[in-house]
């Protein structure tokens, strides 16, 4: 029990973290907050892919520390903050795909299983259709080889897994006749979500060896084996009832810390769809364009005259600083003991639904007031475009829109047609790509389920005996305004940042 007066940071106070994935979006966010709301953290191990420790450095302070993300920590410390950062941070040049995170020098690594009480690993590949040995490698190998890190690091205290919400598993219940809620229960091993196959993860990496050589066998380029290994992936998940590489190779990862963690402390956290800050440290910062965000990117930039998806579909999004501000919770709370619920799903689908319509509503009002500048200056006009309710209704209007000349799109733009012959014209390529693109995207906006986040609210309520100062540690869903955020924060964080 949390004594009077305790916050979070104290319990932060000379802990050295290890943070794996930290030239990603979430870990920038996490190291960010945990060097400006505790200054008195012992250290911070960041891993980054590179051959020596002076390229993993300079890859943390070119795509790091000079983002606009630490401006309100440099602002704060002026002169101070690189010797600072210097003072706080150890650049570890590794490779998660590797035993023993690929960190080669031997009293470097002996130092660290010495040093470090937490491990946060927040890598991952998040595309979709990635090549499968890529995403095996990140995901699926790269999460056990985390795990026996921390096996050898003899002050652990936690060890915090980020992983995603965005699969669909077989721990579900029914919400209503339409709808399903997603559990927060862990994957068995070997779990597969359909009954006619059974997923083993050895044979699956076998098989990809395999197909490697056979691969390399042919003779092909390189360009021929990534395509060839991307439809592989894709194959090998849909076998299994997984609907890409990305939740496939994620979900054996999760299976592989869950069965061999031992006594490890261990926190899963699975975000829902992340989106930009909310607030901390300042509304809006964003990296690349995440799931929804493409939609609407593409709507505003005048070349998406329809949205995919369902109107009533719940597009389940939280912003990154909720997700972060969630994790330290966890962390904190869960410090030297092996959770019995240790899964969390950081969502608002259950608790404050944001639909497909909202989006789409928001998004128009948004490009109708601040219509996007293209290259030549000249604003966008956008048209308020309708929802396609099918994935083979959405095909149908795309082969329409590409095939067609313009003027005779614009006479049948609002005519729904139940066949059409491909036009095997310059488009055709542009129509597989965005079919190809809706098809990977159709399992998270057609889907009717929420996800349920009881052992979140628990840690909800667990924080409260802290003193979260100023708010700055809180995570409701609940607190978020759909229109206000959508309006004044995401969407203008989405111009600066994500449609340059």
């Amino acid at each position: 029990m949390n004594s009077a007066g305790t916050t979070m940071q104290d319990f932060l106070k000379g802990k050295t973290i290890l943070v794996i994935g930290t030239t990603g979006f979430l870990a920038k966010v996490f190291v960010e907050k945990i060097l400006r709301i505790q200054p008195k953290i012992q250290k911070l191990y960041l891993l980054v892919r590179a051959s020596n420790t002076d390229l993993a450095s300079h890859r943390l302070q070119n795509e790091v520390f000079q983002t606009d993300l630490f401006k309100v920590l440099r602002e704060k410390l002026g002169e101070d903050f690189n010797s600072y950062i210097a003072k706080k941070v150890v650049a570890i040049a590794g490779d998660l795909g590797v035993e023993n995170l690929g960190i080669k020098d031997n009293n470097i690594k002996n130092v660290m299983f010495e040093e470090i009480d937490i491990i946060v690993n927040s890598a991952g590949n998040t595309k979709f259709d990635e090549r499968f040995d890529i995403s095996m490698s990140v995901n699926t190998k790269g999460a056990l080889h985390v795990l026996n890190f921390a096996k050898n690091c003899h002050k652990m205290k936690v060890l915090v897994h980020l992983s995603t919400g965005k699969y669909l598993n077989q721990n579900t219940s029914k919400l209503s006749s339409n709808e399903v809620i997603f559990q927060e229960k862990p994957f068995e091993i070997g779990e597969s979500l359909k009954g006619t196959s059974k997923l083993d993860i050895e044979i699956e990496m076998n098989l990809l060896e395999k197909k490697l050589d056979e691969l390399r066998a042919l003779n092909m380029d390189e360009n021929k084996i990534k395509h060839a290994l991307k439809d592989y992936g894709i194959e090998r998940s849909n076998l299994h009832g997984w609907p890409n590489t990305y939740v496939f190779t994620k979900a054996m990862g999760e299976m592989l810390l869950v069965h061999y963690k031992d006594n490890v402390p261990l926190i899963i956290i699975r975000p829902a769809m992340v989106t930009s800050t909310s607030k901390d440290p300042f509304p809006g910062w964003i990296e690349g364009q995440r799931t929804v965000d493409s939609m609407i990117c593409t709507y505003g930039k005048g070349k998406l005259p329809c949205f995919l998806g369902h109107p009533k579909t719940i597009l389940d999004i939280i912003p990154a600083d909720l997700v972060i501000n969630s994790v330290i919770a966890a962390m904190v709370i869960n410090s030297n003991q092996a959770p019995k619920n240790f899964i969390y799903h950081v969502s608002s689908s259950l608790r404050n639904p944001l639909k497909v319509s909202d989006v789409h509503k928001i998004s128009h009002q948004y490009f109708m007031k601040t219509p996007y500048i293209n290259k030549n200056g000249k604003p966008i006009v956008i048209s308020k475009g309708i929802a396609l309710k099918s994935l083979s209704t959405f095909n149908i209007y795309v082969t329409i829109r590409y095939a067609l000349p313009l003027k005779v799109f614009n006479l049948v733009n609002n005519i729904i047609c139940h066949s059409f012959q491909d036009v095997y014209d310059d488009n055709y390529k542009k129509i597989r790509m965005v079919k190809k693109i809706a098809k990977l995207y159709k399992p998270y906006v057609f889907l009717k389920a929420v996800f349920d986040d009881t052992n979140t609210e628990n840690l909800r309520r667990a924080a409260k005996s802290y003193n979260m100062e100023n708010e700055e540690l809180e995570f409701d869903p609940t607190s978020i305004n759909w229109t206000d955020y959508m309006m004044n924060t995401h969407i203008p964080g989405l111009v600066k940042y994500a449609m340059k």
